[in-house]
């Protein structure tokens, strides 16, 4: 059976839409809640692919989630085994790290239903094409990165430039949070009441209207995504 390592960076924030389709495929999970402190495999034997999912700290907090660098670490040593690898959210910005590029702190925040464009090379991805000519799909997120050296640029966004990005055959790094369907949504819009009224005042308003306008097309796309990547895993 298919074996795929899921490090869980933050409570609440768990695969979301992908369970299911890695259920549906056969694959099984073997979730490491890094947040609570239990252990991260340092290699990628064992296991058929990783998924770095998101977190509310930055993907260069090590004082306080020493954890941090050696994940990001591990998702370089997973694409060297050939082996593939998805960083959505701040997982992405680890895979960004663990890859050479410069993790930039503190931007406006970009929440909600946004779309995402494919680049001319994301129309071609074996995973980003999935989303045909781009999709609304649900961000949060302040932090960003610059481009890993020798990556392939994949989709971009309005605020964002560097939404998606490819190095290798099979190590995605996906800004966007794909995984958050329109029922995980409605999770962190409770759980974190406190922390959206601060950071995205008219986001609950705007919520219900996008997710009955957009939230189905998300969701469809966000599938379709975990889908695609799936798919890399042989």
């Amino acid at each position: 059976m298919t074996r795929v390592l899921v490090v869980e960076n933050f409570v609440g924030t768990p695969l979301g839409a992908l369970a299911p389709v890695l259920a549906e495929a056969g694959v099984e999970t073997d979730i490491r809640r890094a947040w609570q402190g239990e252990a991260v495999p340092n290699g990628p034997e064992g296991h058929d692919g990783l998924i770095v999912l998101g977190g509310e700290q930055s993907a260069v907090d090590d004082a306080d989630h020493p954890y941090l660098k050696p994940l990001a670490d591990l998702t370089r040593k997973f694409g060297a085994a050939d082996k593939p690898v998805l960083g959505i959210c701040l997982g992405a910005q680890l895979v960004a790290r663990g890859h050479g590029a410069t993790n930039i702190l503190g931007r406006p925040i970009e929440f909600g239903w946004h779309d995402v464009t494919p680049t001319v090379a994301g129309r071609s991805d074996p995973v980003i094409a999935a989303i045909g000519a781009g999709a609304p799909l649900f961000h949060w997120h302040l932090d960003t990165f610059t481009l890993p050296p020798g990556a392939v640029h994949l989709a971009t966004s309005r605020q964002t430039e560097i939404q998606a990005f490819r190095v290798g055959r099979a190590t995605y790094g996906i800004q966007f949070h794909f995984e958050a369907d329109r029922k995980l949504v409605d999770e962190w819009s409770s759980a974190f009441a406190d922390v959206i009224a601060v950071h995205a005042p008219d986001g609950p308003a705007e919520r219900h209207a996008l997710a009955r306008r957009r939230g189905g097309q998300a969701d469809a796309a966000g599938a379709a995504i975990g889908r695609a990547w799936i798919g890399l895993l042989g």
